[in-house]
C-alpha cells in the first residue's frame, strides 16, 4: 500500500512539472503583493535605467503589454490592472505578471518632526524600465486579448503598448 502511495505522489509531481513546463503555472497559486523576506528592511530609492535589454520579448504568452517609458509601479496599480484584465477575459486564458514589487517605500506620518529615523514602510513598488514586458496573456482570441490589455493599460501610471508574438 505504501508503494502505491509513493507511486501516486511521483506521478502527481511529474504532472505538476509537466503543467509548469507546458503552461508556466500550477493551480492554486495566488499573487504575492510583497516579498516574504528581504535582506534589509528599508531601501534607498536609487535610479531608474533608461532601457531594458533582457526581458523585452514575450516568453510565455502570445500577446503582452510592454512599457514605453521607465517608471515606478505600485502594488495596488499592478493588482488593479490584473483584476481588470482577468474580468475582461472572464478567466478564460492565462495571465502572467512579469514584474514584482520588491522595493519598499517609507514615509513618516503627518505631524512628526524631522529626525529620529527613516519612517515606517508605506507600500511596495516595482521599477519598470523602457522595453520591459509587464503582462503576458495567452488563451482567448486576439481581439478579446487586445481589449483586455487596453483596460489594464489604463490602470498603469506609465505609457505602454500592446505587442504580439511574431511567428
Amino acid at each position: 500500500m505504501t508503494q502505491t502511495l509513493t507511486m501516486q505522489k511521483k506521478q502527481l509531481s511529474r504532472l505538476m512539472e509537466l503543467c509548469v513546463l507546458k503552461y508556466g503555472f500550477t493551480k492554486n497559486i495566488t499573487m504575492k503583493i510583497q516579498p516574504n523576506n528581504v535582506k534589509y528592511k528599508k531601501f534607498k530609492k536609487g535610479t531608474l535605467k533608461k532601457i531594458e535589454f533582457k526581458s523585452t520579448k514575450l516568453t510565455f504568452g502570445k500577446i503582452g503589454l510592454k512599457a514605453c517609458e521607465s517608471g515606478i509601479v505600485k502594488t495596488k496599480q499592478i493588482e488593479a490592472a490584473r483584476q481588470a484584465i482577468t474580468r475582461k477575459i472572464k478567466r478564460k486564458g492565462k495571465l502572467w505578471i512579469k514584474i514584482f514589487p520588491y522595493l519598499n517605500v517609507t514615509s513618516k506620518s503627518t505631524g512628526v518632526r524631522m529626525g529620529k529615523g527613516k519612517g515606517q514602510v508605506s507600500y511596495w513598488i516595482a521599477k519598470v524600465t523602457k522595453g520591459n514586458i509587464i503582462f503576458e496573456l495567452c488563451g482567448p482570441g486576439i481581439t478579446l486579448s487586445k481589449a483586455a490589455l487596453q483596460l489594464g493599460k489604463y490602470k498603469l501610471p506609465i505609457k505602454t503598448k500592446i505587442v504580439t508574438l511574431d511567428f
